[in-house]
Parts: C-alpha cells; sequence; structure tokens
C-alpha cells in the first residue's frame, strides 16, 4: 500500500470505475537473479467497439489498451496489450479475458482488494489487486513455474480523462 494510504477503497460498479485512461509504471523483478525491467505507458479503457454486434455477456463491456516502452537490461522497446473486461457473474464485478476471448481472471473490487489465480501452462499467475482511492489502483503478479520466478508490480494513476461524473 503506498505511504499515506491506510485501507483499501471499495468499488460498487469495477467497469464503471475503470473507464478512461491511466498512467501506467510497471516494475518486473526476476527473482531468479535480481534482474529487474520497468514499462511506462497508458492504459486506456473504452466501450468495446460495437461491430460485430456484442453478445450478451458483452454489453457494457471495455476494451483494455496498454501501450508504452517496457526497457530490459538496458534495451527499451515499445510494449503493447489489449484485454477485454467484461460484466462479471456477479452485479459490480468483471470477467476478464485476453484480446482473443480466453479467459483471464475475475475480478471483484467490491472491498477494494481482490486475491485471484491464473495457470498458464506449466507457470502459475497470483494476483492481488488494491484500489486506494478513485485515482490509484496497483496489481502485483507473482509467477511461477519452471522457468520462471517473476513479481510484476503495476500502478495505475489516472489521468485527467476519467469518466465524466469523476
Amino acid at each position: 500500500m503506498p505511504a499515506g494510504a491506510s485501507s483499501f477503497h471499495p468499488v460498487a460498479e469495477v467497469l464503471a470505475h475503470l473507464v478512461g485512461e491511466w498512467r501506467v509504471t510497471r516494475t518486473v523483478r526476476d527473482l531468479t537473479d535480481g534482474s529487474e525491467g520497468h514499462f511506462t505507458g497508458t492504459t486506456l479503457f473504452s466501450p468495446l467497439p460495437t461491430p460485430p454486434p456484442l453478445t450478451a455477456s458483452e454489453e457494457g463491456g471495455l476494451l483494455h489498451h496498454e501501450s508504452g516502452t517496457f526497457t530490459w537490461h538496458g534495451v527499451a522497446r515499445p510494449a503493447e496489450r489489449t484485454l477485454r473486461f467484461l460484466p462479471g457473474a456477479a452485479p459490480g464485478t468483471a470477467r476478464v479475458e485476453f484480446a482473443d476471448g480466453r479467459f483471464f481472471h475475475d475480478l471483484d473490487l467490491r472491498t477494494g482488494r481482490h486475491e485471484t489465480d491464473h495457470p498458464c501452462a506449466a507457470d502459475l499467475y497470483r494476483g492481488e489487486f488494491e484500489v486506494y482511492d478513485a485515482d490509484r489502483w496497483c496489481t502485483r503478479w507473482r509467477v511461477g513455474g519452471p522457468a520462471k520466478d517473476l513479481l510484476l508490480v503495476t500502478e495505475y494513476v489516472r489521468t485527467a480523462q476519467g469518466p465524466p461524473d469523476h
């Protein structure tokens, strides 16, 4: 939790909360050798494009597009990823999918904090999500597997282009 934060910020409706643009900083630490990389950029949460027609489970969903620069071992490269955040099984929650529709994880921030796992081939991703206030949240992914022992910490700070009612 960042300095000055004493508790988590409950989010009644995760999709409505995420709409807009966020400044992103990520640290990727290889726990086996101590090397560290950094990503800086932006993430934009915008309504899913309408064509082709959206299914009932996609209505109200968001497209998550992240772009920026990732620096690893002194080499900076452009980096981007796209995810889909869809309405979850329970009101106020989300189902997160990769761009191709494969399931990634559920997301429930109604208490301001959520933990989840994502098995990926021989690796296991363990995620923690924490919301500090209306404009700041964080994810921590611990990735373990036969050839991986990583910690990815991502801080999100809302830019001035947040939702209209913000």
